[in-house]
């Protein structure tokens, strides 16, 4: 197997004087969509802020490359680490044109992924619906061929249908261009239609790591971890 894309090894953090994450460790290899599993409150979305850098006082070690991935969260995603969080990943005054040029994108770019948002170019991110924003949110991302994803809850609120065209999106471009994913979840049916293997998180720690083909078979293992006391984040 290639080296690790992402590696994160013994990952702390916190809020304050709160402590969120206790051990956090996995790798991502490259074209590989890595499922971070875990009920709420779990330490998943603290752990993607962790390693995008929005949590100053981190510690253990975080990976690109084989290189440490520091800075400030512009100089990580600079550097290759892109994040898509649920409602805050799009500039609402700026149109789906204007959001995709700010990252040195052309709009067709987001028509060859999406071509259904054709007619919504011109029409400000603040007035898409749910599912076009995470669509132009995550083709932003996987546009700018980053080295790794940080996926918040990608179907979180979709349709469907709308979930279906943003995992296939997904699922092609990591495995077409080997982009390293880290997809943050908490639904097992939608982990095993995503990704190559999951990570399970309760209490700031890993609990389990399993293949995709043992989600199901496992599932009550893995709501026993789901169902045992959780920080509430």
């Amino acid at each position: 197997m290639s080296a690790p894309v992402l590696s994160v090894r013994n990952l702390r953090a916190g809020y304050g004087q709160r402590p969120i994450l206790r051990d956090i460790s996995f790798d991502v290899h490259p074209g590989e969509i890595v499922a971070l599993l875990g009920r709420n409150g779990a330490g998943k979305s603290t752990t993607l802020l962790a390693i995008a850098g929005f949590i100053a006082d981190a510690q253990g070690q975080i990976l690109l490359d084989g290189h440490a991935l520091d800075g400030a969260p512009h100089e990580r995603a600079r550097r290759g680490a892109g994040l898509v969080i649920k409602g805050r990943s799009l500039f609402a005054s700026l149109t789906v044109a204007e959001n995709m040029r700010l990252a040195n994108l052309d709009a067709d770019a987001l028509l060859g992924i999406f071509p259904e948002l054709e007619s919504r170019l011109d029409v400000q991110a603040g007035q898409l619906s749910g599912g076009e924003q995470q669509m132009t949110a995550v083709a932003r991302a996987l546009l700018r061929r980053p080295r790794v994803v940080l996926l918040d809850e990608l179907t979180f609120g979709l349709s469907p249908a709308m979930s279906q065209r943003v995992v296939d999106a997904v699922v092609r471009r990591a495995h077409g261009d080997g982009i390293a994913v880290l997809a943050v979840e908490q639904h097992i049916h939608i982990a095993e239609r995503i990704a190559t293997h999951a990570v399970i998180v309760a209490e700031g720690s890993v609990k389990l790591h399993v293949a995709r083909d043992e989600l199901v078979a496992r599932a009550g293992e893995i709501e026993a971890i789901y169902l045992g006391h959780a920080i509430d984040v």
